[in-house]
Formats: structure tokens, sequence, C-alpha cells
């Protein structure tokens, strides 16, 4: 049985590997193995979990009713070894609210410590990510830090090929040109790399933000896949791996409002390490200051904790609360 949970707008499935063994998925017993063969079964699994049912399927929604599937856990004790499944069947090396929603279905399986667990996101792009996680509560609402590590910036963190050095707000940036292309704003990106790869497009205008609905509309959309998936899906330009796509505005001190097209998935309501990439991006640019930076974006407002010393930036935390809509 898979069950469903919502963390700032984004939906994932939850899915233990015995349960899709028994409904025919051919998966091996350790995450590493199933990582590697991801090809053979990540497409069914995500037919089997996300997909609508027949005649189901809202007027104008997405294709499948998920963000991705969950796949774990692959042990009864931390560390716990877990999947992220892309609705197009590849695999994520992190995401911050698939995290805090595996996060949530440990804790009401009785397996997360009081004092948190270590989680490992295998995946078949290079070695697992592993994420730090930790039970809290921030403002009356109970949820998880997460532990994100030290983020690393510039082309060479994302394997960025063929980009121009840029300037913005004083700082050393980078052009991205097929980003430029579809819209002359878009010249000024920070690359950021947070156990994944992020694309930060900083704008000066709150209407530069491009919507959900203009990016799932079949131009825009077009020339953002082929940017943001590796092939054959999209061209793998400027990251033969594919990056995730953000924009940013400063709305006001130590906030920041932005959109966000992932790999993988394409427009979504909120990504948690999407929004922590934009909070390092404008710490890059000096947009804000370390400590806790707000990202807004259409699914919610992602609490971020900047830890910096010596002028480097040092550490990202990451809070988030999920809740259960059901199961399937």
């Amino acid at each position: 049985m898979t069950q469903f949970y919502d963390a700032r707008g984004n939906i994932y499935g939850v899915i233990s590997p015995a349960a899709l063994q028994e409904a025919g998925i051919d998966l091996f017993a350790n995450a590493i193995e199933c990582a590697s063969a991801r090809q053979s079964w990540s497409e069914s699994a995500i037919k089997l979990c996300c997909d609508w049912p027949e005649g189901q399927r809202p007027a104008n929604s997405k294709s499948h009713r998920t963000d991705g599937l969950l796949i774990g856990p692959f042990q009864a004790s931390a560390p716990f070894d877990v999947l992220i499944v892309n609705t197009d069947g590849t695999l994520a090396e992190r995401s911050g609210n698939g995290l805090t929603i595996f996060s949530q279905a440990l804790t009401e399986q009785g397996l997360m410590p009081e004092h948190g667990a270590l989680l490992r996101v295998h995946h078949d792009k290079g070695e697992p990510v592993e994420t730090s996680v930790k039970p809290a509560e921030v403002g009356g609402v109970k949820g998880f830090w997460l532990d994100l590590g030290q983020p690393a910036f510039g082309p060479e963190a994302v394997c960025a090929q063929n980009v121009q050095n840029s300037g913005f707000n004083g700082r050393e940036v980078s052009q991205v040109q097929p980003l430029a292309q579809l819209d002359s704003a878009w010249n000024h990106s920070q690359f950021v790399r947070i156990g994944n790869p992020h694309c930060v497009t900083l704008l000066t205008d709150v209407a530069g933000l491009p919507s959900n609905e203009q990016m799932r509309e079949s131009s825009l959309a077009q020339g953002l896949t082929r940017i943001a998936y590796a092939m054959p899906t999209g061209a793998g330009e400027p990251c033969p791996a594919g990056v995730n796509l953000q924009w940013a505005v400063r709305e006001s001190e130590q906030r920041i409002v932005a959109r966000v097209f992932e790999r993988g998935e394409g427009p979504t309501a909120s990504s948690g390490t999407s929004a922590s990439a934009v909070a390092c991006a404008a710490w890059r640019v000096g947009w804000v200051a370390a400590g806790e930076v707000q990202v807004v974006m259409p699914g919610g407002t992602a609490p971020i904790l900047l830890q910096a010393q010596a002028g480097e930036l040092t550490g990202v935390r990451l809070f988030g609360a999920a809740l259960r809509t059901g199961n399937r």
C-alpha cells in the first residue's frame, strides 16, 4: 500500500520495498542494487503508485498525482536507505520535501529515534547522499530540521559546460545562454550544489518570475525541459546530468520569493532543496545575511538556516513538516 503525504504543496507517495515486490515490481533486496538497476523497474513503480486511476484524472492536472515516489526504508533501524523516484522514472540525489515526508513516515511507523537519524539517498549518479534529520518544533509546528551540509558554488560544482561569466550586484555569477534565449531578463544565474545541482536565476523585479501556469505552456515548457532534463528527454545543456531551475527576487530583508522548475518533474509548488539553493544564492550575491532566511514559493514558505564563518557559507539547514493525505 502506498501512503501519500503533503509537504508545502509537494505530494509524495511512500511505499516499502516489500510492498512493491508483493505488487509484482521486481526489486533487489538492497538500495544500492535497486538504484543501479532503476531502468528495469522505476517506470513500472511510478505507474503502479502514482498514475491517476482510469478516468479519474482532473482536467488541467499534471499527468501524475504526486511529485514522486519514496521507496524505503530498506532496514528497521538507522541509518535508513531510501530511493527518491521522479515521476519520469529517474532517481533524485536529494529532495528536501521528500525527505521531510520520509521522516514523517518513519515517525508514524515508530522507527524514527527521538534524537533523529541519518537518511541515505541512493541513486544512479554516484555515491549516496546523506542527510541528518532531527525532530523539532518551529512556530508550534512539529516537523524536522534537515542538515543539508555545506553548499558548493559555480559551474564546476554542477559540471556546467559552455557558460560565461557575468556580474550581478557586484558579484560574479554565470550567464546561461539557453535561459537568456528564453527571456532576456534571465541572464544572471548562480549555480549551487546541495547534494543535487541547482541553477538560480536572479531577477530584480517580481514581475519577471514565471508562474507555474506559464511554465506548463508548451513553448516555454519545451525550452525549460531541454535545459533542466538530462538526455534523452532534455538536451543536457548546460549540465549533462540535468539541473534544477529556480528564479528568485529579493522581497525584503531575509525574505526571497522564488519559482521552481525541477529536473525530472517540471514546475512544482515548492521544493526544499530548491528553496535552500535560493537562500544560498541570495547569500552569495549579498541579498541576505547568515541566519534564518524565508523563501516564499507557491506551495508555502520554507525556513532556511544559513551558517557562515570567515566569509564562507559552512552549512544549510531546512525545516519542514508533512501531513498524510491518503493511501492507495
